[in-house]
């Protein structure tokens, strides 16, 4: 075998090399280019047009460091744990919504089923909200009667716990576990996690809702009489106030991805606010009735809405068109989508859980939505809203009798980015503390809230001519008839002399009518005046009228 290798001709050696090189590069170029569409940063920036030698070295140099970062991304998911864990029926007929709470806890680990379990607190209910750390670690729950509780609910340590004897109507963890905002009846407070209250919100007045933008500090709150705030928690200070204009809000939610608030209304529509503009960038019209719930997944491309008129739409936000509906037996109080795409909505006394695939149908098919994968409740607790656990398979419900926590297979990411801020569930003390220096260095401005975040840092390639063509198609074209109705008055006014050239082609257009509209116009307005004159000179001076004009 070695002989006949030796003794093959030179010429089909190298092209047989070629053959495997070429291969080879083609293997490589399909690699970067999976590796640029998942993690990359977005379209590439061509750089022969810029003329600065060093803006050209600097803007290829980044590139080629995006490039490398988007390959270890790729090559980095070999260590990436892809398995989900969903419920697998065992035939056909076998339907997972009838797997029962008792029975995932008898065959999932100790450690997983410690993670279900239920607090009975009806004396202080109903209890209208719970929410999570964005690492996962605290809860946060609060009753309508005015009990706070935070606590590590892994462990089942209590952080704090609070009777303010005042009716709360949302609450929402800060940039970590140490402190958390309540909305109160008259203001919103601000709490340490060992019940210290560390600040009043005078000017958020009787706020109704209440979100969180980590990345931006900003606490937004939104009050009966539809005012929309934004408060900077680094600093304290106000950024701005921004009437809604249609009225008390009925619910409230952020897109992960760009930081645009979801403000839902009575009318059944729903606004997109940024902190940068009065007016919403964006207006949909989702049900027929009040919009109850709200909620978007962490890729900013799917919301799903609740409203009185008992439909729950799927709406794709990057085309701004609804996909498909959904009708629920009652209106849906609360809706939430996990890390991997499953949806919990509660109605009246259930919750039902949708799998990832109701994102998938497309708005001409006319399969209905499939039946939920799973489902919770029946036993008399109204619910009141219901929030995926981030990293975890558990769902936090709050009802009118306390709080359940129950496992939801294949909810959670398994894969955390422990580089995130304030997203690793294993963090020590120091790391947080590192964290939110981090955090604080790398705060981006509320002007950066656009409904396309990647606008920044973008080069703007436009030539002069083309920006000149766009101001020229952008300003208004010049009225040449209001422009000749200031020019001159009597026999050879500019309107006049403009018909006389005008008349001399028979042609009549919208130009010419409203030429001589406008000389009749002025011509009756001449012998108004005139005739007013007249009637001031007298019969004896009246014949001076005419010659003033």
């Amino acid at each position: 075998m070695a002989s006949e290798i030796s003794t093959k001709p030179p010429k089909e050696r190298r092209k047989s090399n070629t053959t495997s090189a070429d291969a080879e590069a083609l293997a490589l170029a399909q690699h970067v280019d999976s590796a640029t569409k998942i993690y990359g940063r977005g379209a590439k920036i061509h750089t022969k047009s810029v003329k600065d030698k060093k803006l050209r070295a600097n803007l290829r140099s980044l590139e080629s460091k995006y490039q490398d970062a988007a390959l270890q991304a790729k090559n980095a998911e070999i260590l990436l744990d892809n398995t989900a864990g969903l419920l697998e029926p065992e035939h056909v007929l076998e339907r997972t919504y009838k797997v029962r709470q008792e029975d995932i806890r008898e065959d999932v680990a100790i450690e997983t089923a410690k993670k279900g379990f239920e607090l009975r607190l009806e004396a202080l209910g109903p209890y209208d909200v719970c929410d999570y750390t964005r690492n996962g670690r605290e809860l946060l729950i609060a009753g309508r009667k005015g009990h706070v509780a935070c606590m590590d609910w892994r462990d089942g340590k209590l952080g704090c716990e609070l009777h303010l004897n005042e009716t709360i109507r949302d609450a929402k963890w800060l940039h970590n576990n140490q402190t958390f905002a309540v909305a109160q009846k008259k203001s919103v407070f601000i709490y340490a996690h060992d019940g210290v209250e560390i600040h009043q919100l005078k000017k958020h007045v009787e706020p109704t809702h209440l979100e969180f933008l980590p990345y931006h500090f900003l606490l937004a709150s939104l009050s009966t009489a539809g005012m929309l705030r934004y408060t900077d928690t680094s600093t304290g200070q106000m950024v701005c106030e921004l009437p809604t204009r249609l009225g008390p809000p009925t619910s409230l939610c952020q897109n992960p991805y760009n930081a645009v608030l979801h403000v839902g209304h009575q009318n059944g529509t729903v606004t997109l606010w940024s902190p940068n503009t009065s007016t919403p960038l964006v207006k949909l019209l989702p049900n027929h009735g009040p919009v109850r719930a709200l909620a978007v997944d962490r890729s900013g491309r799917y919301m799903v809405s609740t409203g009185q008129d008992r439909r729950m739409s799927l709406w794709d936000i990057r085309m701004f068109k609804q996909l498909h509906s959904h009708h629920l037996r009652q209106p849906g109080s609360s809706i939430s989508i996990s890390d991997r795409n499953l949806t919990a909505v509660g109605w009246g006394t259930q919750v039902s859980i949708f799998g990832p695939n109701i994102f998938m149908h497309s708005p001409d098919s006319d399969i209905k939505i499939p039946a939920p994968y799973m489902a919770w409740g029946g036993e008399g607790q109204t619910i009141s809203k219901v929030k995926f656990c981030p990293f975890e398979d558990v769902l936090g419900i709050s009802h009118n009798r306390g709080f359940s926590s129950i496992i939801v297979p294949g909810a959670g990411e398994p894969n955390p980015d422990a580089l995130e801020p304030g997203t690793n569930p294993f963090e020590t003390s120091k790391q947080r503390r590192e964290t939110e220096v981090h955090a604080l260095l790398q705060k981006l401005q509320p002007e950066m809230i656009s409904l396309d975040p990647h606008f920044i840092g973008n080069l703007d390639l436009a030539t002069e001519e083309q920006r000149r063509k766009e101001q020229d198609l952008d300003a208004k074209p010049e009225d040449k008839i209001a422009k000749l109705k200031k020019k001159g008055r009597g026999r050879n006014s500019a309107l006049r002399r403009h018909l006389r050239k005008s008349g001399q082609k028979n042609v009549i257009d919208e130009e010419k009518t409203r030429a001589r509209e406008a000389l009749r116009s002025m011509d009756k307005r001449e012998m108004e005046k005139v005739k007013k004159l007249k009637e001031e000179y007298g019969p004896a001076l009246e014949r001076f009228a005419r010659k003033r004009f």
